[in-house]
């Protein structure tokens, strides 16, 4: 039976903020569709695995992993990098997004992909657009940009119109249905 959101909150809440414990790195905040809380890289793994296997919270559902880069941010933030997790309970109807901080020096943590099989593609594209490593992934390596290509994109250090380097992507012909011959 899934009760109105609204009325999980508080429960969730203290479950998630119990499950975490002391790798909180700031308090978490509500919206009407669940929570948002921020906390250490390294317990990133160890906490989506227990939030997705509590019988009372069940975060079944894997939404998103996305990444961010700070370094050009309106408010100062205590890394470079972050990552943004999105999942859902169906049990609770309720979405938690988990956000955390990655150092400039060496952007990695490690893959939820064994958690949930859905984050395989998404931090395939963290990677290639961010240069972050999900360390224990099962296939890390570009998803969007050629093999060799050199930089990521999103990364606001990367130049607003490239290096020049489209110049040197490959070119594909689409052949046009009444063109062939069939």
């Amino acid at each position: 039976m899934i009760v109105h959101k609204s009325e999980n909150h508080a429960a969730v809440r203290a479950k998630v903020v119990e499950i975490a414990g002391s790798a909180i790195l700031t308090e978490p905040v509500e919206d009407r569709n669940g929570l948002l809380l921020e906390i250490r890289a390294a317990a990133v793994f160890d906490f989506l695995r227990s939030i997705q296997q509590d019988p009372a919270l069940r975060f079944e559902y894997f939404i998103d992993v996305t990444g961010i880069d700070y370094s050009d941010y309106s408010e100062p933030k205590p890394e470079r990098f972050g990552l943004h997790y999105t999942v859902l309970s169906p049990l609770t109807g309720l979405r938690l997004q988990i956000g955390t901080y990655l150092p400039e020096s060496h952007p990695q943590i490690s893959s939820i992909a064994p958690i949930f099989a859905g984050a395989n593609w998404c931090e395939r594209e963290v990677f290639d657009m961010y240069g972050i490593r999900f360390s224990g992934h099962p296939d890390l390596k570009r998803i969007l940009m050629p093999e060799d290509f050199d930089g990521y994109p999103l990364r606001k250090d990367y130049p607003l119109r490239g290096r020049g380097e489209r110049a040197s992507f490959p070119v594909y012909e689409a052949t046009r249905g009444h063109d062939r011959n069939i």
